[in-house]
């Protein structure tokens, strides 16, 4: 918060010893100027057009005039592409096809981009086999919880040791 304040605030310093109206009128002069100069280069700044990184809406891509093509995926879990396409720098949209039961999600994405979003659909693709090998934490936790009830504690034997 203090960089905030101390590049909102300037500093008009004057010798106070030496104050004459002259002296003020061009200390107020400069002040002017550099406000005048601080709105131009904001202007100017504002008048560029910006290209969209990452992801973006389907109107952006395709005003970029540079190709568009698309993938399905039908998998709902749709973030863990997201992350991914970041990842490698992919500019993408998506668009959800609410027709089908299981939604299914349209990856736009620039004809440039096609070598990198294979290598991310190929991570992507990977990751899910990979999740889908390994069993839950609900599972897991069903198979011992049955580990547990099928074992036989022999009372006797701990008495005995215990003592």
């Amino acid at each position: 918060m203090q960089e905030e304040v101390e590049n909102k605030t300037l500093t008009l310093a004057i010798n106070g010893s030496k104050l004459t109206g002259r002296m003020f009128k061009s200390a107020i002069s400069k002040y002017l100027a550099h406000r005048r100069e601080v709105k131009q280069q904001k202007r100017r700044s504002r008048d560029s057009p910006v290209i969209p990184h990452g992801k973006q809406t389907v109107k952006q891509l395709i005003g970029q005039d540079q190709g568009v093509s698309n993938i399905e995926i039908n998998d709902p879990t749709i973030k863990d592409f997201e992350r991914i396409a970041r990842k490698y720098g992919v500019d993408y949209a998506i668009k959800r096809d609410r027709s089908s039961d299981p939604p299914r999600f349209l990856i736009f994405f620039k004809s440039r981009d096609a070598d990198a979003l294979t290598a991310a659909f190929n991570e992507y693709a990977g990751n899910k086999v990979k999740k889908a090998s390994r069993p839950s934490v609900l599972q897991r936790l069903a198979h011992f919880k049955e580990l547990v009830k099928n074992t036989v504690v022999n009372r006797e034997k701990r008495r005995d040791l215990e003592r």
